[in-house]
């Protein structure tokens, strides 16, 4: 079903890799030139997004659902969630938290909310959490916009913060159905393999343990990821590997261990069939050039 929907970097811009670390912060209006305030089905495959509606009204949709919302209103959306909106752009605004996959795994021990599941939240104004929520929402885009020092370290330390709170309102709120279908096989999926990609799991075991078959499986990481699950496995052990690679002084051999690859030498082959370099060549070049960097070029 995604196969047809775009990816984008942020809307608009052709998907791209991103830095480790990254972190993008804007209001939707900024891009108003692009959308008028309809900006069509969409995802991103490589971020996840935190949209906090400041003012004026419209419809939010998500995979199979449309909530009609009056500010304020907030949604967050895991990587590969397929969504959209239409709002009037003269009246209604947004920020617009952007945040790399590897960047949201390093906040996911800071943070009560589950971040393989997408959430639209309108509640009432009157919820005293809207009060918390707009303070640390317009903190991150004010240091964003500043660029100070250790900007870096301050972004993902709100943005851990304004999750649980996203958490906190949800929870105060009325519950949510229990997910069926694909897309929620999809996330269950994805929520096992953050947990064992290091174990080395035969795809039958991930298939036997969802309680699912492999046709469904691959049908719904098709849908939700537009990888085969084999490929899903592998770029979240890359993505783990660049991440340690570049914030950690371990060797090779020791990241390559801890991955769950017992020979440093065929890490380095699977690492330079995906990055064009070996891990070390690689982590020269991107320390070299000064690392990683929230702000789009």
């Amino acid at each position: 079903m995604t196969g047809a929907v775009p990816s984008y970097f942020v809307y608009g811009e052709p998907d791209r890799p991103l830095d480790v670390g990254f972190i993008h912060v804007e209001t939707v209006m900024a891009r108003k030139g692009l959308h008028l305030g309809a900006v069509d089905a969409h995802r991103h495959d490589h971020l996840s997004q935190i949209t906090y509606w400041t003012k004026g009204r419209g419809r939010y949709f998500y995979e199979d659902r449309a909530v009609d919302f009056f500010a304020p209103a907030i949604g967050f959306m895991p990587s590969g969630v397929v969504h959209g909106f239409e709002v009037d752009p003269a009246s209604s605004d947004a920020i617009v938290v952007s945040i790399a996959d590897d960047a949201l795994m390093a906040i996911r021990a800071q943070t009560i909310l589950p971040l393989d599941r997408p959430l639209f939240l309108a509640e009432p104004p009157e919820n005293p959490h809207w009060a918390g929520i707009d303070a640390i929402l317009r903190r991150l885009e004010s240091e964003y916009h500043q660029g100070r020092f250790g900007m870096e370290k301050v972004l993902a330390a709100l943005t851990g913060v304004v999750l649980t709170d996203i958490a906190r309102l949800a929870h105060d709120g009325p519950a949510e159905a229990a997910e069926a279908g694909p897309l929620a096989l999809a996330r269950r999926f994805r929520a096992l393999v953050d947990r064992h990609f290091r174990d080395n799991w035969r795809m039958e075991r991930y298939v036997e343990t969802l309680a699912t078959t492999p046709h469904l499986l691959a049908r719904a990481c098709h849908e939700a990821f537009g990888l085969a699950p084999k490929e899903f496995v592998s770029e979240r052990r890359m993505l783990e590997a660049k991440r340690l690679l570049l914030f950690t002084v371990r060797s090779v051999e020791d990241i390559a261990y801890e991955l769950g690859l017992k020979d440093a030498a065929y890490f380095s082959r699977v690492f330079k069939a995906s990055e064009n370099l070996p891990p070390g060549v690689w982590r020269a070049a991107r320390l070299g050039s000064g690392g990683q960097t929230a702000k789009r070029p």
